[in-house]
This record gives structure tokens, C-alpha cells and sequence, in this order.
């Protein structure tokens, strides 16, 4: 005989048991889903961070303003070198150009490197790369090939398609995934985008540059190329959400480093090595947020390893995961970013041998350039101006950009003028710039009696960075890297 108030109906246990385990099976998937997020990467080719419209640029980029507001904008992010392959090969391995050794342009890591597709997919991945690689030997960068984009055409529609199978086939295969989608946008020679919406004559122009047409013209059919960068990324964030990915997808946006006109790409200054970031993780990445911490392009890497539920092993990487600051800490890292030029290996540039070494933390700039007085600096784009400023005839050919600014140097015979285009090529031994007062970094504070202190502690800084790195001697570090081309 039972005793009253004790009888349990079986069948009720049995559908509470039940329950119970799908709400749990329902609960651990979401927490597994949040460990595991797929992970888009969406890189840009040549952008300077500060055209950008989230951080109050000129260039139309209403996706990338939006990806903003639910995400977190990244303030301080640097790269090793302004230029595309060693920018990309220290992004995806998160390690530094001084250990990869891709210094140089159109150049390739050590044997040994390892990438994000080394460190992903133990952890369950797909990792893919669709558009431009630039990046070497395949064994350091094993991702899988998605496909190349064409340059010259809109190539936003197959990019697209081919991202939706890619997605789509990992989902299928019970696989989370992480798929960089490298556009060859804004990078020269310009030709997608609608130029109709940047009239070249409505520019508001920075103030270290020259007012030319020419280079009017080409800001304007750079712009159009962004905002057509932009298009492709609205056009990813539909298909993530018709595919009903968007909720576990972290969207990274990256712009690469500064674009090609003059200061910028091939150079130490802060347009040619800071990077516009954007990331967005629906509840986990709080919205409408900004950092100021200082991060390294060498931290994404080991930060999408965490954001993966993967461990962090510090020998593996230089960058340092930023996770934490990812999800609304405010954790310094860093306090010091670290940069480098060589001419080697940039097409006309080859034999000449002007290294540059650099230093910033969250206010100064500190520059060295060893050669100050022994050759000059030079890129592809300053080539011709450089010729021209040599010459003893009257320069005959259609100007490009830096070729335009010394023409009109010469017709205004400005001082301003003149000290811009002298600085295309000529650069002072050690210069320090307070971006905090002079975000164009055109005032030399290094003879500033206040700022020695500063300028002592960047150098020594900067100097126990190279030496950490056998690159003390930067000059020799670059006739190194030409020995073997």
C-alpha cells in the first residue's frame, strides 16, 4: 500500500526526462555553436584606414558603417609592412616579418610557417581563401582554393556564388568555417565602381598632399572601387542571412594597409601601416563599439584561435591574442607597434638599397631611416617623378599622380610644394611625430627639446625590438634580402 502524496506517474517522469535532455541537447549546441563560430574574413587591397567612413572618411561605405554599429571598430591596428604580400602573410600566420622573413615584397615565408588553416582545422574547420593569395610557399598557407576573382570586371556576383557553396558545403559536412574573401579592389589599376558618385572637383584633400587633377581623377576611381568593396560586403551579410548563418558567423573587415598614392603603402608613416578593422559576433561582440587598444595585424590570427575555442600556444605565434578585448575589455597587449620597409623586389626599385625601421605607440611616431643621407627612397609610383626631377631636359610623357604634384610643384614654386615632394624621397635620419596634434605626421619633432625623453624611449625600444631580430643593422638586413632575389 502506498503512502499518500508519493505516487509519480511514470509516463510523466519519462517526458520530463525527455525534455530535459532536449533542452539540454538545444543548450549545449548553442554553447558549442558560440565556441565554434564560422568566421568571414573580408579583405580589402590598398585602403587607407582613414578614407573609411567609420572612422570619418570621404569614401561611401554604408555596409562598413553598418557592420560598425553592430560590431566593434578598431582604432590602433598596425601591420609590420605597408605592402600586400607581407601584410597578407603576417595576418594569416600571426607572425611577425621578422620571423616569416617576408620583408620584401612579392616574397615568401620560411620553411616552417605555419597559417590559419594549420591551426583551425585540428579545432574542426574549413579553411578557404577565395580571391588574391600573394602569399607562399603552399605549404605555409595551405588553404583550400576557392577560386581566383578577375580584376578588371565585377567580379562581386562569383564571389558571392562561390562563397555560398563554400559556406554551404561546410555546413553541409557538419563543419564550422572560416573563408577569407581577398578582393582585388582598390588596388590599381582602378576599374569597377560607379566614379559618378565621387565628382573629382568635391574632394576635400589631406594636408600632405599636392592639388592636382590627376590626382582628383584617380581619388575618385580609387573611392569608387571602395564602395564597390563595400557592395560585396552588404551582398555577404544577405547571404549569411538567407542561409541563416548570421547569428554564429564572426564577420572580420579589414582594409589591408595604406593605399598607393604618395605617404601611404611603401612607407613607415601611420597611412601606409594602420589597417581599418571591423568584427562583428552577434551577443558576443558588443555593439557599437570602438577600441583604442593597440593591436598588431599579427594578433588576428591568434585571436580568431581563441574566438574558435582553440588553445593559444605563444611559441607558434608573435601577436598575442585580443579576444578579450574582442568581447569589451580593455586589455593592453601592447605597448609598442613596430614597422619596416625595403625596396627590394618592387619592380623598378631593385637596386636600391633604402631600409626604414619604425616605432608607435598610442601618440608618437618614431621613424629611422639609416641611409638618410646616402640614397634616396623610392617606389614604383615615385619612379617617374624622381627621373624627372633629375633630369636636366623638360619632362615629356603623361604625368601619374606623384609625377603631377612635381610639375605643379615647379610651376607654383611653393614652399610647401617643395618640402612635400622633397620628403617623396628624402627623409631625415630620426623623425617623431605627435599624431595626436599632427595626424599627417608632417612635423619633425625630433629635435623638440620637451619631447627627448619620448624620442629616447622609442629609440631604445625600436632598437631592442631589431636587435631581438637580427636586425640591427637594417641596411645589411636589406642587401641580405637582395642577395637572393
Amino acid at each position: 500500500m502506498r503512502e499518500e502524496g508519493t505516487f509519480v506517474n511514470p509516463k510523466i517522469v519519462i517526458y520530463l526526462l525527455s525534455l530535459s535532455a532536449l533542452l539540454f541537447a538545444k543548450a549545449t549546441g548553442a554553447a558549442e555553436a558560440t565556441e565554434r563560430p564560422n568566421i568571414l574574413i573580408v579583405l580589402g587591397d590598398d585602403i587607407d584606414r582613414d578614407d573609411l567612413s567609420p572612422w570619418g572618411g570621404p569614401a561611401h561605405t554604408p555596409n562598413l558603417a553598418q557592420l560598425a554599429r553592430e560590431g566593434m571598430r578598431f582604432d590602433n591596428v598596425y601591420a609590420n609592412v605597408a605592402m600586400c604580400a607581407p601584410f597578407r602573410q603576417e595576418l594569416y600566420s600571426g607572425r611577425s616579418a621578422w620571423r616569416t622573413r617576408a620583408m620584401p615584397n612579392h616574397s615568401q615565408s620560411v620553411l616552417g610557417t605555419q597559417s590559419l588553416p594549420h591551426y583551425l582545422r585540428p579545432l574542426g574547420y574549413q579553411v578557404g581563401l577565395l580571391g588574391k593569395r600573394h602569399v607562399g610557399p603552399p605549404e605555409a598557407y595551405p588553404f583550400d582554393k576557392v577560386g581566383d576573382l578577375p580584376r578588371k570586371t565585377d567580379a562581386n556576383p562569383l564571389a558571392v556564388k562561390r562563397a555560398r557553396r563554400y559556406m554551404t558545403q561546410a555546413r553541409a559536412a557538419g563543419k564550422p568555417f572560416c573563408l577569407v574573401i581577398a578582393a582585388h579592389d582598390a588596388h590599381g589599376p582602378y576599374t569597377n565602381g560607379d566614379t559618378s558618385r565621387y565628382p573629382p572637383a568635391e574632394f576635400k584633400l589631406p594636408d600632405d598632399s599636392i592639388d592636382t587633377s590627376i590626382y582628383r581623377k584617380n581619388l575618385s576611381r580609387h573611392f569608387a572601387e571602395i564602395t564597390h568593396l563595400d557592395d560585396l560586403l552588404g551582398q555577404l551579410r544577405a547571404l549569411l542571412s538567407e542561409e541563416k548563418l548570421a547569428s554564429n558567423t564572426l564577420i572580420l573587415f579589414c582594409s589591408e594597409q595604406g593605399n598607393a598614392f604618395p605617404y601611404s603603402k611603401w612607407t613607415c608613416f601611420n597611412d601606409g601601416l594602420a589597417s581599418g578593422v571591423v568584427a562583428v559576433l552577434p551577443a558576443v561582440i558588443p555593439a557599437g563599439t570602438h577600441s583604442s587598444q593597440l593591436m598588431w595585424i599579427s594578433d588576428i590570427a591568434p585571436t580568431l584561435v581563441r574566438a574558435a575555442g582553440g588553445k593559444v600556444v605563444s611559441q607558434k605565434f608573435d601577436g598575442r591574442s585580443q579576444w578579450k578585448n574582442f568581447t569589451g575589455g580593455h586589455q593592453v597587449i601592447h605597448k609598442y607597434a613596430y614597422g619596416a620597409f625595403v625596396n627590394c623586389r618592387i619592380l623598378d626599385n631593385q637596386d636600391r638599397v633604402y631600409p626604414i625601421r619604425s616605432i608607435r605607440d598610442t601618440r608618437y611616431s618614431c621613424i629611422w631611416s639609416p641611409r638618410h643621407d646616402e640614397e634616396v627612397t623610392s617606389n614604383t609610383t615615385l619612379t617617374q617623378a624622381l627621373h624627372w626631377k633629375r633630369a636636366t631636359e623638360q619632362p615629356t610623357g603623361l604625368p601619374n599622380v606623384a609625377g603631377s604634384w612635381l610639375l605643379k610643384s615647379w610651376n607654383s614654386k611653393s614652399e610647401k610644394h617643395r618640402i612635400l615632394i622633397e620628403r617623396l624621397y628624402r627623409r631625415p635620419e630620426w623623425a617623431l611625430y605627435d599624431r595626436h596634434s599632427d595626424p599627417e605626421e608632417l612635423n619633425n619633432q625630433s629635435e623638440n627639446p620637451q619631447l627627448a625623453p619620448v624620442l629616447k624611449r622609442l629609440q631604445q625600444e625600436l632598437k631592442s625590438w631589431l636587435k631581438k631580430w637580427g636586425d640591427s643593422d637594417p641596411v645589411a638586413t636589406e642587401k641580405a634580402f637582395r642577395s637572393k632575389l
